[in-house]
């Protein structure tokens, strides 16, 4: 067996039932909610869990589609990107093989990802009711280090605890309703 140093971003879709249609409001419901539970379940939890952001992407309809109210443009969020990774590699420049939040260990996260009590109690409570692994905590607290950092935030704030949370929607206990 040999092992070779790698690092890769996984970028995976799926379909949110058998029929694809789920939450739709325009689409004909095909699949009862039993059979999109068994459809989800076929993915597993424990893989779930290693996925740092999930998100449900609704259809969009025809009037936003053809909106010509401008949009933030492409350079203008690249810049942003770009100036949150710079700020990663300067907090890390210290550290070997580590270059962005996603590579933070635990005692990195618990000194970059500081919060305060609101963000704490904010987090307590989408742990306990959405019933969040310890690993889904930690992939909370890095994802929301990342948005404070495209914010140029030093601090991680509620806010940014709230959006990462919203990232992690197949969590969700009851997701199919």
């Amino acid at each position: 067996t040999i092992t070779y140093p790698s690092s890769f971003m996984l970028v995976a879709s799926m379909n949110p039932s058998p029929g694809g249609y789920f939450n739709d409001p325009d689409a004909p419901v095909s699949s009862s909610p039993a059979e999109m539970q068994r459809y989800l379940s076929k993915i597993s939890g424990p893989l779930l869990d290693r996925i740092d952001i999930h998100i449900e992407v609704t259809p969009v309809p025809f009037e936003k589609l053809t909106e010509t109210r401008p949009a933030e443009s492409s350079i203008a969020i690249r810049e942003r990107v770009t100036k949150a990774r710079e700020i990663q590699s300067q907090r890390f420049e210290l550290f070997d093989n580590i270059h962005y939040n996603a590579q933070m260990s635990t005692k990195q996260i618990r000194e970059y990802c500081a919060l305060d009590d609101t963000s704490l109690q904010l987090l307590k409570t989408a742990m306990e009711r959405l019933n969040l692994s310890a690993r889904a905590y930690d992939r909370i607290l890095k994802v929301s280090r990342t948005i404070a950092d495209l914010e140029q935030s030093e601090r991680v704030n509620p806010s940014h605890i709230a959006e990462a949370i919203q990232y992690r929607s197949l969590d969700r206990e009851g997701w199919l309703g």
